[in-house]
């Protein structure tokens, strides 16, 4: 009977949560350019615009930035 490294899943769980910090920060790095290639093109309004859909990007991304435990206890 061959045991599982008990590390195996906590490596997993931290390369899951590499991955998904780094298409987090890629997207937020697009809304830059986006909003750089707006600005630029002299589309101020709708720079604006996609600034305001990256700040809901971020608030909602509340998993990425402050991940949580599911076994933590609730409140």
């Amino acid at each position: 009977m061959v045991e599982s490294d008990p590390n195996a899943a906590e490596i997993d769980r931290l390369v899951a949560e590499l991955e998904r910090a780094e298409a987090y920060e890629q997207r937020l790095r697009q809304f830059i350019v986006d909003v750089k290639t707006e600005l630029a093109a002299g589309r101020s309004a709708t720079a604006m615009s996609m600034l305001n859909e990256a700040l809901s990007y971020i608030d909602d991304a509340t998993d990425v930035v402050a991940p949580h435990r599911d076994d933590a206890p609730r409140r």
